[in-house]
């Protein structure tokens, strides 16, 4: 008896640093539940359990199908899908990168409060920053709508996604796309085709609540330059942004490898001007 007690404790003392450091993981996993988190890795963060992500995964994605002007939905889709190999997968697409790893350094912010809009509004017409802020101001949107991260847990990841929801207007801005349901699911499309992100190509399922003329432009004219030019392109994700404003945005398109899609409100325009005009001529053929 006395032998196997010496025995046991010479494999204790005896145990590698990995073996117990993968032990105390597995015990923590293990003890990890809705009534026993761990605590924050940031302010704001809320670790949940693999069901638990799974169930806001799936209610958040039926959700904000039903309703994609929910952007909480879609954050927290986003955020639930993307853990731990996506989110990772994009993080060291920063790191590989000298812009990229600059800015997950001095982690920048994009809100009203950063940028200052009265002073991009000066800026020459053919400037990143007057683009971006004239898309703004057309599409009614404001830099202060995007909501925190709080559901990925590793805090690194956490800001890139955080870096991906606050460019999300410069990449409208950068490809010209309205925040009308037909243009947000185009420019998700080519944001899957080049950061990756679950969310993104999740939110393609969308295509399926777009009225028939819509989906056919999707099909034939904005899915296929979103697949040619998400895939070719820099990685978006590595621009700052906050560096380019006075830049010709012509040159960082043609810098980045993004050719600009037809300009969808444009085409929606001419679109009801060929239906009024066809139910003006059904009117007077009528009549006659």
């Amino acid at each position: 008896m006395e032998a196997s007690l010496t025995r046991a404790r010479s494999g204790l003392r005896t145990a590698s640093p990995a073996s117990i450091s993968a032990a105390s993981r597995r015990a923590v996993i293990c003890r990890f539940s809705a009534l026993n988190r761990p605590a924050p890795q940031y302010p704001g963060h809320v670790p949940l359990t693999r069901t638990e992500r799974a169930a806001m995964a799936v209610g958040s994605g039926i959700m904000a199908l039903l309703n994609p002007y929910r952007a909480d939905l879609i954050a927290t889709l986003g955020e639930a899908t993307a853990t731990p190999a996506f989110i990772g997968r994009l993080r060291d697409a920063m790191l590989s990168h000298p812009t990229g790893r600059r800015i997950l350094r001095l982690r920048p912010r994009i809100s009203s409060q950063t940028l200052s809009l009265p002073a991009l509004r000066a800026l020459p017409a053919t400037s990143v920053g007057r683009a971006y802020v004239s898309w703004l101001d057309r599409e009614g949107v404001s830099p202060d709508t995007r909501a925190a991260v709080r559901y990925i847990d590793d805090e690194e990841c956490a800001y890139v996604m955080q870096r991906y929801r606050e460019c999300h207007d410069f990449y409208h801005a950068l490809t010209g796309l309205p925040t009308v349901r037909e243009g947000e699911v185009a420019l998700k499309a080519f944001e899957f085709a080049n950061t990756g992100i679950p969310m993104t190509g999740l939110s393609l399922m969308a295509v399926a609540t777009l009225k028939p003329a819509e989906r056919r432009r999707f099909w034939g004219v904005y899915l296929p330059w979103a697949v040619r030019n998400g895939a070719r392109s820099s990685a978006i994700i590595n621009v700052f942004w906050e560096e380019e404003l006075e830049r010709d945005v012509e040159d960082l398109r043609r810098e980045l490898g993004i050719e600009q899609p037809p300009d969808l409100r444009e085409l929606r325009r001419r679109e009801r001007e060929e239906r009024r005009e066809e139910r003006r001529r059904a009117r007077e053929a009528f009549y006659i």
